[in-house]
C-alpha cells in the first residue's frame, strides 16, 4: 500500500476545512495522555507496590491543572464538529437517529477491544488467585478514560437540541447552562442528595460544547472578544475557588472533600471559557502553521489514531507497572519527586509511548468506521446511548472488580451498544 506524503495529504484536504479543529483535538488528547503518565507516582519498596499520585504528593502542582485539565478544549472542538456535521446531515435529509448512529459507531467501536481484553485479563487473573483489591485498582486506573466517553456520548446525543437552543437564544443558552450547573452544585453540596451533582456531566459539558457552536458561527470572531471570554472564565473560576468549596485542582483529588471532576462541577464550565478564549486567541497563528504541509500531515496521522491512544494509554501503563512488580520492581525504585525521578520522566514517557503505539498499530484500524446509509429505528441509537453511557460510566467509577467477584457485565453493555448499531441489524432499504 502506497504511503501518502505530507504534500499528498495536504492536497487532499478541502480548502474549507478548519485545520485548527483537528490540531486542538490531537493536542488536547496528547496532553491528557502525557499528564496521566506523569501523575502516576508509584514505587516498589520491599517488594510491594506503593501507589501515589503527583497531585497528592505535591500541592504546588494544583494550579498547573488549570492548564493541563484540557477536556474543556476537547468539548469545544466537539461542539464545532458536531454542529457542522448535524447541519450537513439535515441538508441531506438524514434523521437524528441516522446521524446519531454514525456518531456513536465512531465513538464506541474503538472501545470494544479494550473492554474485551480487560474482561479476559480479569477472568484469568481472578482464577489464578490474584488479589481482588489489586485487580480492582488496576481496572479502575486503566478504565479512567471511559468517563470522558460516557459524558461525550450523551452530549452528542443531545447536540441537535443544544444546537437549537444556541440558534434560538445565542449566548443566553450558555449563560443559562452555567447558571443551572451552579444550582446543581448548590443542591449537591448542601441540601443533597450528593448524586444530583452527576447531572453536571450533561449540563456543564453541554455548555462548554456550545462554545464550539459560537466558534463555528463566527460569534467569537476577533481577538478582543476571545480574550474577554477568557477573562470572564478566569474571574469566575478564581471567585468560585476563593469564595466557594471548590479546590484549586481541576483534576480530582482523593484527599479533597469536593472534587471538581467527579462529578463535574460548574468550575469546569468556567475553565472552559478561560481555555477556549485563550486557544482561540491564537487561532490565526495556528491557522498559518497548519497551512504548512508537514505539520498538517502529522496532525492528520496522529488524529486518525488518537482515540485509540487515549483509550489504551493507561492500560499500557498498568501492564508495565505490573510487569515491573513481577520482576522485583525493576524501574520502579525511584522515590517520587526526587531529582532522579523527575529526570527519568522523559524515559518513562518514551517507554510507554512506544508500547502504546505498538498496541495502536493493532487496534487502531477500528477508528475507521464505514459510514452507513438508510433508515434506522430511533430506539436503536437511543438504547445504544443508554447502554454505552451506563456501562462506561460505572466502569470509570468502580472498575470491573468487587470484593465478592468480577462485575464483567458492565463491559458487555457498551459492546451490546455497538452491536445494536451494526449494519447487520439495520433494516433493509429499497
Amino acid at each position: 500500500m502506497e504511503t501518502l506524503t505530507a504534500r499528498d495529504i495536504a492536497a487532499a484536504t478541502p480548502t474549507s476545512r478548519n485545520r485548527v479543529v483537528d490540531l486542538l483535538r490531537v493536542a488536547a488528547l496528547s496532553v491528557v495522555v502525557l499528564g496521566h503518565w506523569l501523575i502516576a507516582a508509584v514505587t516498589v519498596r520491599d517488594g510491594r507496590l506503593v501507589s501515589g499520585a503527583l497531585l497528592d504528593l505535591a500541592p504546588w502542582t494544583h494550579p498547573l491543572t488549570w492548564v493541563f485539565q484540557v477536556m474543556p478544549v476537547f468539548f469545544l472542538v466537539g461542539g464545532y464538529a458536531n454542529a457542522l456535521s448535524w447541519r450537513r446531515a439535515r441538508e441531506r435529509g438524514t434523521t437524528w437517529a441516522g446521524w446519531l448512529r454514525g456518531r456513536l459507531r465512531r465513538l464506541l467501536t474503538p472501545v470494544v477491544p479494550l473492554l474485551l481484553v480487560w474482561v479476559a485479563l480479569l477472568v484469568v487473573a481472578d482464577a489464578a488467585g490474584v488479589d481482588r483489591a489489586a485487580l480492582r485498582t488496576a481496572s479502575q486506573v486503566a478504565l479512567v478514560p471511559t468517563w470522558f466517553l460516557a459524558a461525550y456520548v450523551v452530549v452528542c446525543a443531545v447536540a441537535p437540541a443544544t444546537l437549537w437552543l444556541w440558534e434560538r437564544f445565542g449566548w443566553a443558552s450558555v449563560v443559562g447552562g452555567l447558571v443551572v450547573g451552579g444550582l446543581v452544585d448548590l443542591v449537591s453540596l448542601t441540601t443533597g442528595p450528593w448524586w444530583v451533582g452527576f447531572a453536571n456531566y450533561v449540563v456543564v459539558w453541554c455548555s462548554v460544547h456550545q462554545l464550539g457552536y459560537a466558534w463555528l458561527d463566527g460569534r467569537l470572531d476577533g481577538t478582543g472578544r476571545r480574550l474577554a471570554m477568557a477573562a470572564v472564565g478566569a474571574v469566575g473560576l478564581v471567585t468560585l475557588v476563593w469564595a466557594g468549596p471548590y479546590p484549586v485542582s481541576m483534576i480530582g483529588l482523593d484527599s479533597s472533600a469536593v472534587n471538581n471532576s467527579y462529578p463535574t462541577r460548574v468550575t469546569l464550565g468556567f475553565l472552559g471559557l478561560l481555555q477556549a478564549g485563550l486557544v482561540l486567541a491564537v487561532e490565526p497563528w495556528l491557522t498559518r502553521w497548519m497551512a504548512r504541509d508537514r505539520p498538517w500531515a502529522v496532525t492528520v496521522r496522529l488524529g486518525s489514531r488518537m482515540m485509540s491512544v487515549y483509550l489504551w494509554h493507561l492500560t499500557v501503563m498498568v501492564l508495565v507497572i505490573g510487569a515491573g512488580l513481577l520482576v522485583g520492581g525493576a524501574g520502579l525504585g525511584l522515590d517520587p519527586l526526587s531529582a532522579s525521578w523527575w529526570l527519568s520522566r522523559p524515559l518513562w514517557w518514551a517507554l510507554l509511548g512506544v508500547l502504546t503505539l505498538g498496541v495502536v498499530a493493532v487496534v487502531g484500524r477500528l477508528e475507521q468506521v464505514r459510514p452507513l446509509t438508510g433508515p434506522v429505528p430511533a430506539w436503536r441509537p437511543v438504547l445504544a446511548t443508554a447502554l454505552g453511557c451506563g456501562g462506561l460510566g460505572v466502569m470509570a467509577g468502580q472498575g470491573l472488580v468487587a470484593p465478592d467477584g468480577l462485575r464483567w457485565w458492565w463491559a458487555v453493555l457498551p459492546v451490546a451498544a455497538v452491536a445494536l448499531l451494526s449494519p447487520r441489524l439495520a433494516p433493509p432499504t429499497d
